[in-house]
């Protein structure tokens, strides 16, 4: 069933549900794709953790209630300890959970009901480095962190984003407003492309993972304003 060997060009997953029967059918849907082969299978959180270290799979997906350790619990840790990037999978739409997931450093999040291809797009995004959330959850995803009093004073840049371009600063802005690259792009009269530069610009200099990461620190750090 696992399958140790790694192939050029080929994401490796994990995938990680305590049902027999999810975990059989996410594999048989993301064995039609011939960039993603399913590496192995776990059934709780610790064994996802024992699985990681022994399959080293670039791609975790990761059910968030199982026995013996959830999956937030289990993200925050395959984090801290290895390269792979965990999307989130659950059949329960709450926020709370968005929300831990997104803290214990997930690269994606989405309802087991999403279609197929959103599923794909999400582990292509988070193996890519970027990260996905299922499209009706964004808006409580900011909204939740929008909540969250700031560190700093209003106006005043945290110490942290000093390395940051006036212009990097202002599509950070925007990028924790949940604009694309595109609608930045727009935004600041600047060529998408250009955004994603700089996009890659400030994730290198603030040592984050991804764009979520990047909307946490500036609602941490006070560089948006609630309800902006």
């Amino acid at each position: 069933m696992n399958d140790p060997g790694g192939h050029p060009g080929v994401i490796r997953l994990l995938i990680v549900d305590d049902e027999a029967m999810v975990r059989t059918g996410l594999r048989l849907i993301l064995e039609t794709e011939d960039d993603l082969r399913v590496a192995g299978e776990a059934s709780s959180g610790v064994e996802a953790i024992e699985q990681a270290a022994r399959l080293d799979p670039d791609v975790i997906l990761m059910d968030v209630r199982m026995p013996r350790m959830d999956g937030v619990e289990a993200c925050r840790r395959l984090v801290e300890t290895s390269h792979a990037k965990v999307v989130i999978l659950t059949t329960f739409d709450l926020d709370e959970h968005l929300f831990a997931a997104v803290r214990a450093g997930a690269a994606g999040f989405l309802l087991k009901a999403s279609p197929p291809e959103e599923l794909v797009a999400a582990i292509r995004a988070a193996h890519a480095g970027n990260a996905l959330v299922e499209p009706r959850m964004t808006r409580r995803l900011l909204d939740e962190f929008a909540r969250q009093p700031a560190m700093v004073p209003d106006g005043e840049v945290p110490a942290r984003l000093d390395e940051l371009t006036d212009r990097e600063l202002g599509v950070l802005r925007e990028l924790a407003r949940g604009f694309s690259n595109a609608e930045i792009g727009e935004r600041l009269y600047i060529g998408e492309a250009t955004v994603k530069t700089h996009v890659t610009h400030i994730l290198s200099k603030l040592g984050l993972r991804d764009r979520i990461q990047a909307v946490v620190l500036a609602y941490e750090c006070g560089l948006v304003e609630p309800g902006r």
